[in-house]
Protein backbone atom coordinates (compact mmCIF):
# COMPACT_ATOMS: atom_id res chain seq x y z
CA UNK A 1 0.00 0.00 0.00
CA UNK A 2 0.94 3.08 -0.99
CA UNK A 3 1.26 6.05 1.82
CA UNK A 4 1.42 9.91 1.53
CA UNK A 5 2.61 12.42 4.07
CA UNK A 6 -0.49 15.06 5.18
CA UNK A 7 0.27 17.54 8.07
CA UNK A 8 3.04 14.99 9.35
CA UNK A 9 0.63 11.69 9.03
CA UNK A 10 1.11 8.66 6.63
CA UNK A 11 -2.15 8.45 4.84
CA UNK A 12 -2.67 5.33 2.97
CA UNK A 13 -3.11 5.70 -0.97
CA UNK A 14 -5.82 4.54 -2.35
CA UNK A 15 -4.43 1.48 -5.76
CA UNK A 16 -7.38 2.99 -8.02
CA UNK A 17 -7.00 6.33 -8.41
CA UNK A 18 -4.81 8.28 -5.73
CA UNK A 19 -6.58 11.07 -4.37
CA UNK A 20 -8.45 12.56 -6.78
CA UNK A 21 -8.97 10.15 -10.13
CA UNK A 22 -9.37 13.36 -12.34
CA UNK A 23 -8.99 12.66 -16.17
CA UNK A 24 -8.43 15.19 -19.03
CA UNK A 25 -9.80 14.80 -22.37
CA UNK A 26 -8.03 12.95 -24.69
CA UNK A 27 -5.76 14.42 -27.60
CA UNK A 28 -2.43 14.07 -29.34
CA UNK A 29 -0.03 17.20 -30.81
CA UNK A 30 2.85 16.81 -32.24
CA UNK A 31 4.71 20.11 -30.75
CA UNK A 32 8.11 21.74 -30.94
CA UNK A 33 9.33 23.59 -28.14
CA UNK A 34 11.79 26.80 -27.87
CA UNK A 35 13.64 27.47 -24.74
CA UNK A 36 16.86 28.81 -23.22
CA UNK A 37 19.63 28.34 -25.89
CA UNK A 38 18.39 25.07 -27.38
CA UNK A 39 15.62 23.69 -28.62
CA UNK A 40 13.15 20.92 -27.21
CA UNK A 41 10.98 18.50 -29.39
CA UNK A 42 8.09 16.35 -28.02
CA UNK A 43 5.56 14.22 -30.18
CA UNK A 44 3.10 12.25 -28.43
CA UNK A 45 5.34 11.44 -25.64
CA UNK A 46 8.68 11.18 -26.82
CA UNK A 47 11.76 12.10 -24.98
CA UNK A 48 12.75 15.98 -24.90
CA UNK A 49 16.32 17.15 -25.94
CA UNK A 50 17.28 20.59 -24.20
CA UNK A 51 20.18 21.87 -22.42
CA UNK A 52 19.47 21.90 -18.77
CA UNK A 53 20.91 19.91 -16.31
CA UNK A 54 20.78 16.32 -15.03
CA UNK A 55 18.68 15.38 -11.84
CA UNK A 56 21.09 14.36 -8.66
CA UNK A 57 21.08 10.53 -8.81
CA UNK A 58 20.21 10.44 -4.30
CA UNK A 59 16.48 11.86 -6.12
CA UNK A 60 15.95 8.48 -6.54
CA UNK A 61 16.69 6.80 -3.69
CA UNK A 62 13.73 6.06 -0.82
CA UNK A 63 10.87 5.59 -2.21
CA UNK A 64 7.93 5.16 -0.19
CA UNK A 65 9.48 7.14 2.61
CA UNK A 66 9.25 10.82 1.45
CA UNK A 67 12.60 10.06 -0.15
CA UNK A 68 16.30 10.49 0.72
CA UNK A 69 17.63 12.98 3.18
CA UNK A 70 18.95 15.22 0.05
CA UNK A 71 15.97 14.88 -1.65
CA UNK A 72 14.07 16.22 1.41
CA UNK A 73 17.02 18.91 1.82
CA UNK A 74 16.45 19.94 -1.82
CA UNK A 75 12.91 19.77 -1.08
CA UNK A 76 12.87 22.16 1.57
CA UNK A 77 15.33 24.64 -0.35
CA UNK A 78 12.98 24.42 -3.33
CA UNK A 79 10.32 25.53 -1.14
CA UNK A 80 11.67 28.44 0.12
CA UNK A 81 12.71 29.54 -3.18
CA UNK A 82 9.14 28.89 -4.35
CA UNK A 83 7.32 30.93 -1.48
CA UNK A 84 9.58 34.01 -2.74
CA UNK A 85 8.27 33.59 -6.36
CA UNK A 86 11.47 31.92 -8.13
CA UNK A 87 9.87 29.10 -9.58
CA UNK A 88 13.21 29.03 -11.79
CA UNK A 89 15.63 28.54 -8.69
CA UNK A 90 12.75 26.11 -6.71
CA UNK A 91 12.33 23.72 -9.40
CA UNK A 92 16.17 23.92 -9.87
CA UNK A 93 16.57 22.62 -6.65
CA UNK A 94 15.48 19.60 -7.65
CA UNK A 95 17.43 19.26 -11.06
CA UNK A 96 14.51 19.87 -13.18
CA UNK A 97 13.11 23.02 -15.24
CA UNK A 98 10.20 24.52 -17.10
CA UNK A 99 10.41 23.52 -20.35
CA UNK A 100 6.20 24.72 -21.40
CA UNK A 101 3.68 26.67 -19.89
CA UNK A 102 0.22 27.40 -20.60
CA UNK A 103 -1.12 30.66 -19.56
CA UNK A 104 -3.13 30.81 -16.37
CA UNK A 105 -7.04 30.38 -16.89
CA UNK A 106 -9.39 32.06 -14.51
CA UNK A 107 -12.55 29.22 -13.81
CA UNK A 108 -15.82 28.90 -11.87
CA UNK A 109 -14.73 26.88 -8.43
CA UNK A 110 -18.15 24.19 -8.48
CA UNK A 111 -18.37 23.92 -12.17
CA UNK A 112 -14.41 22.52 -12.17
CA UNK A 113 -14.49 20.55 -9.00
CA UNK A 114 -16.17 17.17 -8.20
CA UNK A 115 -16.47 15.23 -5.45
CA UNK A 116 -16.83 16.16 -1.77
CA UNK A 117 -14.22 19.26 -3.09
CA UNK A 118 -17.41 20.38 -5.09
CA UNK A 119 -19.94 19.74 -2.31
CA UNK A 120 -17.58 21.91 -0.28
CA UNK A 121 -17.71 24.82 -2.94
CA UNK A 122 -21.83 24.82 -3.12
CA UNK A 123 -21.71 25.48 0.60
CA UNK A 124 -18.35 27.90 0.82
CA UNK A 125 -17.93 30.45 -1.67
CA UNK A 126 -15.15 30.77 -3.78
CA UNK A 127 -13.03 34.18 -4.51
CA UNK A 128 -11.13 33.02 -7.28
CA UNK A 129 -9.57 30.01 -9.06
CA UNK A 130 -6.65 30.27 -11.46
CA UNK A 131 -5.23 26.76 -12.55
CA UNK A 132 -1.62 26.09 -14.90
CA UNK A 133 -0.27 23.89 -16.47
CA UNK A 134 3.84 22.95 -16.84
CA UNK A 135 5.45 20.75 -18.79
CA UNK A 136 8.82 19.77 -16.68
CA UNK A 137 12.37 18.11 -17.29
CA UNK A 138 15.82 17.31 -16.82
CA UNK A 139 17.26 17.61 -19.83
CA UNK A 140 17.93 13.75 -20.20
CA UNK A 141 14.60 13.06 -21.73
CA UNK A 142 12.51 12.43 -18.03
CA UNK A 143 9.70 14.91 -18.19
CA UNK A 144 6.87 15.65 -15.87
CA UNK A 145 3.44 17.44 -16.40
CA UNK A 146 2.77 19.41 -13.36
CA UNK A 147 -0.88 21.16 -12.73
CA UNK A 148 -1.18 23.79 -10.41
CA UNK A 149 -4.43 25.59 -9.23
CA UNK A 150 -4.73 28.92 -6.86
CA UNK A 151 -7.80 28.70 -5.23
CA UNK A 152 -8.82 31.77 -3.45
CA UNK A 153 -11.36 32.20 -0.39
CA UNK A 154 -13.53 34.82 1.55
CA UNK A 155 -11.67 34.55 4.85
CA UNK A 156 -8.54 32.32 6.59
CA UNK A 157 -10.99 30.21 8.14
CA UNK A 158 -12.74 29.09 5.59
CA UNK A 159 -9.39 28.41 3.15
CA UNK A 160 -8.12 26.38 6.13
CA UNK A 161 -11.39 24.11 6.24
CA UNK A 162 -11.08 23.92 2.25
CA UNK A 163 -7.40 22.51 3.02
CA UNK A 164 -8.64 19.96 5.34
CA UNK A 165 -11.37 18.81 2.75
CA UNK A 166 -8.94 18.66 -0.44
CA UNK A 167 -6.26 16.86 1.63
CA UNK A 168 -7.98 13.73 2.30
CA UNK A 169 -7.24 10.68 -0.27
CA UNK A 170 -10.20 10.38 -2.36
CA UNK A 171 -12.02 13.55 -1.46
CA UNK A 172 -12.22 15.39 -5.11
CA UNK A 173 -9.79 17.52 -6.80
CA UNK A 174 -10.04 20.59 -8.75
CA UNK A 175 -10.36 19.19 -12.32
CA UNK A 176 -6.29 20.03 -13.26
CA UNK A 177 -6.22 22.22 -16.54
CA UNK A 178 -4.56 19.04 -18.26
CA UNK A 179 -1.47 18.19 -20.60
CA UNK A 180 -3.73 18.86 -23.30
CA UNK A 181 -3.28 22.30 -22.80
CA UNK A 182 0.04 21.94 -23.99
CA UNK A 183 -0.57 20.29 -27.16
CA UNK A 184 1.05 17.18 -25.70
CA UNK A 185 -0.87 13.61 -25.62
CA UNK A 186 -3.43 13.40 -22.77
CA UNK A 187 -1.89 11.84 -19.22
CA UNK A 188 -4.25 11.34 -16.25
CA UNK A 189 -3.98 12.65 -13.05
CA UNK A 190 -4.00 10.17 -10.58
CA UNK A 191 -3.41 12.60 -6.92
CA UNK A 192 -0.66 10.20 -6.05
CA UNK A 193 2.02 13.43 -6.54
CA UNK A 194 0.30 15.79 -4.73
CA UNK A 195 1.00 19.18 -2.53
CA UNK A 196 -0.62 21.97 -1.08
CA UNK A 197 -0.26 24.77 0.80
CA UNK A 198 -2.23 27.47 2.44
CA UNK A 199 -1.33 31.42 2.46
CA UNK A 200 -3.64 33.21 4.18
CA UNK A 201 -7.22 33.29 1.93
CA UNK A 202 -5.77 31.14 -0.69
CA UNK A 203 -4.59 27.64 -1.23
CA UNK A 204 -2.30 26.19 -3.98
CA UNK A 205 -2.89 22.66 -5.09
CA UNK A 206 0.00 21.19 -7.01
CA UNK A 207 0.22 17.54 -8.93
CA UNK A 208 2.53 15.85 -11.70
CA UNK A 209 2.23 12.72 -13.46
CA UNK A 210 5.41 10.80 -15.60
CA UNK A 211 5.55 12.22 -19.22
CA UNK A 212 8.27 10.62 -20.88
CA UNK A 213 11.19 8.82 -19.29
CA UNK A 214 11.32 7.76 -15.86
CA UNK A 215 11.20 10.03 -12.60
CA UNK A 216 10.08 7.60 -9.10
CA UNK A 217 7.67 8.37 -7.49
CA UNK A 218 9.11 10.39 -4.79
CA UNK A 219 10.82 12.83 -6.95
CA UNK A 220 7.37 13.20 -8.38
CA UNK A 221 6.00 14.18 -5.17
CA UNK A 222 8.79 16.25 -4.19
CA UNK A 223 8.07 18.69 -7.88
CA UNK A 224 4.32 19.17 -6.42
CA UNK A 225 4.91 20.02 -2.78
CA UNK A 226 7.58 22.38 -4.02
CA UNK A 227 5.11 23.64 -6.59
CA UNK A 228 2.16 23.89 -4.36
CA UNK A 229 4.55 27.12 -2.49
CA UNK A 230 4.37 29.19 -5.25
CA UNK A 231 2.43 31.99 -5.59
CA UNK A 232 0.07 33.03 -8.21
CA UNK A 233 2.33 33.87 -11.44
Amino acid sequence: MKFRMINGRRVPIGGSGGKSGAVVAAGVLALGLAGGAGGFTIAGGSGVVSEVGTVADEAASGAGSGGSPQLKARRSEGQKSARKGDSDAAWQRLGVKQLKRTARQQAECVAMSFGQVRDFFTRTRCTSLERAVFLIGDGAGNTAVLSVAWVGLASTKDAGKFKTVIDIPGSGDIRPLGSTALGLADIRFTGENYGSDRNGKSVTIAETELFSGHFDHDTLDAIAEVSAYLPRI
